[in-house]
């Protein structure tokens, strides 16, 4: 039975701000939360906000976990609104069938895959050095949207593949006696790329250096494959899920919400 929590961080606190700085670290306190240990199960992660005043992570496991760790070294225990929030995630699962729309959010990785990078990172030049000096053929490199237009193309051109489409996004027609230029356009998919970043982190103090282009992705979509959907939501979108990117989390409408 898959949960999905919802843990708030103190940002203040000196262990925040350590998880915080690092996925890698983060990553591993959220695993700690399982009794079951080593963990073998599908983790996927999100921070999905992250001001001076709290940060929350959302998480989604197979098993009920327990967030008291994180709460007693970089929460507010004993606090009110400082208890993680843990839900069943079946019933959301259950409601889905085709041609259902919900409002969606996905923090991601859009990537894609290249012979050869045009600016390598640390890995990938060792990796290209090794190949050159033994005369074998190298990999594809996997390589990182960065633009916005790139990153939702990427998005774009995997839904269907989810189990999802993105619909023509509605616009309200101008007052009576006015006229809007752009009434005759097409509005275009109904998403949008609310946050842009990269992170840069160490998985060992003297190890290489990772980064990552992320994507925070909201918007509206309509189920076409509720079994690809399902599969989506708990197996996550893209690479590094491991560093919190992936999940992909559904939500009412405020239509359907209003109307019960």
């Amino acid at each position: 039975m898959p949960y999905l929590s919802k843990i708030a961080l103190n940002p203040r606190r000196r262990a925040a701000v350590a998880l915080l700085s690092s996925p890698h670290r983060l990553h591993a306190a959220i695993l700690s939360g399982l009794a079951v240990q080593p963990v073998t199960e599908r983790v996927l992660w999100r921070l999905d906000s992250n001001t001076e005043h709290r940060a929350d992570i959302l998480v989604l496991t197979e098993r009920r976990p327990s967030w008291a760790h994180l709460v007693d070294d970089a929460g507010w225990p004993g606090a009110d609104g400082g208890t993680p929030l843990i839900a069943d995630y079946t019933p959301l699962l259950e409601r889905l069938a085709r041609g259902r729309e919900f409002g969606f959010r996905l923090t991601a990785n859009p990537v894609q895959n290249v012979s050869r990078p045009d600016r390598p990172s640390e890995q990938q030049a060792a990796r290209l050095k090794e190949g050159a000096d033994n005369g074998s053929r190298h990999r594809g490199f996997r390589v990182a949207h960065r633009t916005a237009a790139q990153q939702l193309e990427w998005l774009l051109k995997r839904c269907e593949r989810h189990g999802f489409h993105i619909p023509e996004a509605t616009t309200a027609p101008p007052a009576p006696g006015l006229q809007s230029e752009t009434q005759n356009l097409p509005a275009g998919p109904a998403v949008t790329i609310v946050s842009r970043d990269i992170l840069r982190f160490r998985k060992r103090p003297n190890g290489p250096r990772v980064t990552l282009s992320t994507a925070t992705f909201e918007g509206r979509l309509r189920v076409t494959d509720p079994d690809a959907l399902r599969a989506s939501l708990l197996d996550g979108i893209g690479p590094a899920k491991g560093y919190g990117q992936g999940l992909l989390t559904l939500a009412p409408l405020s239509t359907e919400a209003d109307h019960g």
